[in-house]
């Protein structure tokens, strides 16, 4: 089978079966008693194994089914769930995880796991001492080799079988009786006895199959069928081979005594082993392929094949996938598509012919809905990004010997894909700094009258054309005067301008490069490779990050990220001649105020807005837009724009009306100029820059 055309689906939805696993996971250690948890875990280990097994890649499949084994146990209340055995079993969706991930960077998925598949194996059989009953239960079920030949034969063997068999093995052949069990609910019995015999024909030879081969074929056996088989592959790799088969649930490969097989033999009966297998193996491989295919059909009528079509039909085109690139090309020929929208309705206004404004007025109403479909598209829950992190703050906690506990908050915000993308990393090193830094252990919180766990929470939430991601703890928060020593031995600040700084700049000091105030070297941070990396990666994604910090109260770091939204709906304003779009998202309602309605409070001009007084900011003033002669109005125009709780107005010459415009970046040789996001152009060919609310409001 061609698998390469399937790889990128089978690592994404790997990705969807591990994260299962692991939501689940955590779930089951706060109800180690629900089995129907436990129910899930093993559903979604169970298809990964499938998949991976289909795909290839048999150590990801081997690992995955030493995991399952021990699901198994604890779905069938032979082992009781712990938090050590939850321990071994993170670690193995750890493990997979890394797998799945070489896959997807080009790898064969190997990996040494040894030591994880001991601990799996060793919770399996230690569980299966405890009662005579759970021994023989075990025994019964387990899947494993036997290593010494003492178990009497399953087959009878006729002269000839017993000459062949014989022959083999003193030709350095390994003989094998081979015991498969299907399970229960194994719904096409005769295409899995196919996928083994498939398997035991490209590594040795079938001698005898019980029950024969035409009965298997019909499917006239219960669940269990024993084949006779020799290979010079040994025991542990045939069963590992066949295991892999779905819906199998129990495989026992044990040799064939030798002693067995000695008995008198005529001449006739020695045959050469070539020649005495061929016609076996040769009766097997297209009766068992032909069966399983035949046996689908017979399953239903059809009628209910048809009907079964149709909803198969239907469930496949619910979703697709569709590469990022392809969104990206999409999304740059709707830009051009916007921008020719504006120049035709500039164009319409001015001859103003009426079939031409309904039709202009048609297709803006289309290409909105347009729009709205193809923004919708790039735009995924961060929930895709947060929900890594209650797995990796139960790893930290238990290293640490902590108790925490990490809330999350706004995971269904969405976010365009290519910030999701990135933000992932940033958002690991500050949890990981407020679980390692922030949190306190639990004698330090019980001595300072806290509760012996900590909280984490992890916020996300929108503000006009930005996502807000906080990240709070209720830990020790930032000592300052360790901050500032160390900052000045770094030589990062000064002692004298250290005078100076505000208690918000002495918080922001541990975003320096090289900065960290860690005390001992650990896996978790303190390397030196400190928060300027989160910074940095932030900043090249059109972000920030502030940080407010109470000593001995908590730490919130408040990360401010672009939608990246290139097509937005703007409020377009005038000042003076110039013309500057405000992102729709950010304003509350336009307003005309009186000059008598501006007061002054702490050298701030203010109004009172509904019963809140709210700053002005000028814009003339911010942009320095140069004035051919001074205006004295008695009224001034004004935006009310508001970030999170916060409220301003804006002072503007005049309202031009509301539009689509298409975001553009300003290059890279105009990265840092205040208050603005970018630019756009306009339906007369006009550049407008695009207003940074957030920015005038910190």
């Amino acid at each position: 089978m061609e698998v390469n055309q399937y790889l990128e689906m089978f690592i994404e939805e790997s990705k969807e079966h591990l994260q299962s696993c692991s939501d689940n996971l955590l779930e089951l250690e706060k109800n180690p008693n629900d089995l129907g948890i436990v129910n899930e875990i093993f559903r979604s280990a169970h298809t990964l194994k499938g998949m991976s097994a289909t795909m290839g890649y048999e150590d990801l499949a081997d690992l995955t089914h030493k995991m399952e084994n021990v699901l198994d146990a604890i779905r069938n209340e032979k082992i009781h769930v712990t938090p050590e055995i939850l321990d071994i079993v993170f670690e193995s969706v750890d493990h997979l995880e890394e797998m799945v991930m070489d896959i997807a960077d080009g790898g064969d998925g190997k990996k040494d796991v040894s030591k994880t598949v001991e601990k799996l194996k060793r919770i399996e059989s230690g569980e299966s001492i405890q009662t005579v009953v759970n021994e023989v239960t075990t025994a019964a079920q387990e899947v494993a080799v036997s290593d010494v030949a003492t178990v009497v034969s399953n087959l009878d063997y006729d002269d000839f079988e017993k000459t062949v068999l014989l022959q083999s093995t003193e030709q350095g052949f390994n003989a094998f009786e081979i015991s498969v069990t299907l399970r229960d609910d194994c719904l096409l019995k005769a295409a899995r006895v196919y996928m083994v015999f498939d398997i035991l024909e490209k590594n040795g030879d079938v001698v005898k199959a019980s029950p024969p081969v035409e009965r298997l074929e019909e499917e006239q056996f219960d669940q269990t069928f024993q084949i006779a088989y020799i290979t010079k592959t040994t025991a542990e790799e045939l069963r590992s081979k066949i295991v892999k088969v779905s819906e199998i649930a129990n495989v026992t490969v044990t040799p064939i005594l030798k002693e067995l097989l000695i008995q008198s033999t005529t001449e006739e009966t020695v045959k050469p082993i070539s020649a005495a297998i061929e016609p076996v193996q040769h009766s097997i491989t297209p009766k068992i392929e032909e069966k399983s295919v035949e046996d689908s059909a017979k399953k239903s009528t059809p009628a209910s094949s048809s009907s079964s079509s149709k909803q198969n039909t239907h469930a496949a085109s619910k979703t697709i996938r569709v590469s990022i690139d392809r969104l990206d090309i999409l999304m740059n020929l709707f830009e051009e598509l916007v921008i020719d929208r504006g120049r035709l309705q500039s164009i319409a206004s001015e001859v103003n012919h009426g079939e031409l404004n309904e039709t202009v007025e048609r297709m803006s109403r289309t290409m909105g809905d347009l729009q709205n479909i193809v923004l919708t598209m790039r735009m995924i829950p961060i929930e895709t990004v947060f929900n890594r992190f209650p797995k990796m703050v139960r790893t930290l906690s238990r290293d640490l010997k902590k108790k925490i506990n990490l809330e999350i908050i706004g995971a269904e915000t969405e976010l365009d894909r290519t910030v999701i993308d990135e933000i992932g990393d940033p958002l690991v090193h500050l949890i990981r700094n407020s679980v390692d830094h922030g949190i306190e252990s639990p004698e330090v919180r019980r001595a300072n009258g806290k509760p012996e766990e900590g909280n984490v929470i992890l916020r996300a939430y929108h503000s006009g054309n930005y996502v807000f991601i906080e990240i709070e703890d209720d830990g020790a928060g930032i000592n300052r005067d360790k901050v500032l020593k160390k900052a000045i031995s770094k030589g990062i600040v000064t002692k004298e301008s250290a005078l100076s700084l505000s208690d918000k700049q002495i918080n922001e000091l541990i975003l320096a490069s090289g900065f960290s105030t860690a005390d001992v070297v650990s896996d978790i941070s303190g390397r030196g490779v400190g928060l300027d990396v989160v910074k940095t990666t932030i900043e090249s994604l059109g972000g920030s990050i502030s940080i407010d910090s109470t000593e001995g109260v908590g730490s919130i770091f408040s990360i401010q990220l672009p939608l990246t939204l290139t097509i937005i709906s703007v409020m377009l304003v005038e000042i003076e001649q110039e013309i500057y779009a405000i992102p729709l998202s950010s304003i509350i309602e336009t307003s005309i105020i009186k000059n008598t309605d501006i007061l002054n409070a702490h050298n701030q001009k203010v109004i009172d807005f509904r019963g809140k007084v709210v700053p002005l900011i000028f814009l003339e003033e911010i942009f320095e837009v140069p004035r051919k002669q001074p205006i004295d109005d008695e009224f001034h125009s004004v935006v009310i724009v508001r970030k999170g709780e916060k409220l301003a107005g804006l002072v503007v010459d005049s309202f031009i009306g509301q539009q689509e415009i298409v975001l553009k970046s300003l290059g890279n040789y105009l990265t840092n100029i205040f208050a603005i996001s970018g630019a756009t152009i306009l339906g007369n060919g006009k550049v407008a820059l695009i207003v940074d609310c957030n920015a005038l409001m910190k």
